[in-house]
């Protein structure tokens, strides 16, 4: 209830419980009784604990009121509502909260820090929803008792993932510990849970989102196969690690097979047209084209399948800029149904 915070600041002339006087802090603890009484969800928790230890310390020393005190507190409170024309959230944190999304995330990010305000909400949400490998630097950087409280309170796949990526003896550790939790209190695990996302709000801003190997895959998703296979090689010879993790940041027509589940390639036929599934399988020439052709072919509508085979034939062979085009269209289509979340690409190295 978004007037619970003025409770306390009624105006209006006093009403009496005996001969003293009623406070506004009395009137405000007789307005939540009587909307407890009434059966109304009062949101308490919303305030500050000062303020609900207050006020229910003061319900616990009060005893009754009579009918006349009731009606005119709750006459005042009524008027009290109606004269509000509009409300605002009367502090920062309020205020970030009421403009989520509404402005830049690196300005709200930043009134945060100058204002010493902490993001609200559960701390362990915004936890549970980092990166594994995010998760995994989280995990070195903490003692073994964070750690375990760390695995027992994220969703159990990922905790899976997380210890099979840690060092053998650190992953054992951990694992022991977590039988350890069970004296572990609530407020320990809040204050571990607010810990963390202090250090999630203290990272310094990062001008691009994904990672460097993601953004030049990207890059070079859309560059010719002579082009990419060059720049590949001379990138392997600076620097191995990065050009691998380049590697597997690439899709291309070739890694269909391995990235695309079958049951999702009727999809891709439904937004591709004829035409260009045809001339992407007839260009398909060396041996990981043809398998990725031959893999869209097998796991689509028999009809489909022979007719695309035939158009394909009829057409003869393609042209090597017509081919690149044709394919990259497939891996397009492909691409923009994930962006979408319609479908979902296959890791290769899952099973590693």
């Amino acid at each position: 209830m978004s007037s619970l915070p003025a409770l306390a600041g009624l105006p209006g002339p006093a009403a009496r419980l005996g001969k003293a006087p009623l406070s506004r802090k009395a009137k405000a603890a007789i307005i939540v009784q009587f909307l407890v009484n009434e059966g109304s969800d009062v949101p308490l928790s919303s305030l500050s604990e000062d303020t609900q230890a207050e006020l229910t310390l003061l319900m616990g020393n009060m005893r009754y009121v009579d009918r006349d005190t009731l009606n005119t507190v709750v006459q005042e409170f009524a008027d009290e509502l109606e004269a509000v024309g509009l409300s605002f959230p009367g502090d920062m944190a309020g205020a970030l909260n009421a403009l989520d999304g509404k402005i830049s995330a690196r300005t709200a990010q930043r009134l945060r820090k100058e204002a010493g305000v902490r993001q609200t909400g559960d701390p362990w949400d915004r936890i549970n929803a980092l990166e594994v490998e995010r998760i995994e630097k989280l995990v070195l950087g903490e003692s073994i008792e964070v750690a375990a409280v760390m695995m027992s309170k994220i969703d159990v796949a990922k905790a899976a993932t997380v210890l099979s990526k840690l060092p053998g003896d650190k992953a054992r550790r951990i694992s022991f510990a977590v039988s350890m939790t069970t004296g572990v209190t609530p407020d320990a695990v809040d204050r571990i849970g607010l810990s963390l996302a202090a250090q999630l709000d203290a990272e310094p801003d990062k001008a691009f989102v994904a990672r460097p190997d993601e953004r030049l895959g990207a890059i070079l998703n859309y560059s010719n196969a002579a082009v990419r296979d060059e720049l590949l090689q001379q990138l392997e010879e600076d620097d191995a690690e990065f050009a691998e993790a380049v590697r597997r940041s690439i899709f291309t027509f070739a890694n269909i097979p391995e990235r695309l589940n079958a049951i999702d390639v009727p999809k891709i036929t439904r937004d591709v047209e004829a035409d260009v599934l045809a001339t992407a399988i007839a260009a398909s020439e060396n041996d990981d084209d043809k398998a990725a052709a031959d893999f869209l072919l097998a796991n689509m509508s028999k009809r489909m399948s022979e007719s695309l085979r035939e158009e394909a034939d009829a057409k003869g062979a393609v042209k090597p800029k017509v081919g690149e085009k044709a394919m990259g269209a497939v891996v397009g289509a492909i691409r923009d149904l994930v962006n979408v979340g319609e479908i979902e690409l296959l890791d290769p190295n899952a099973d590693e």
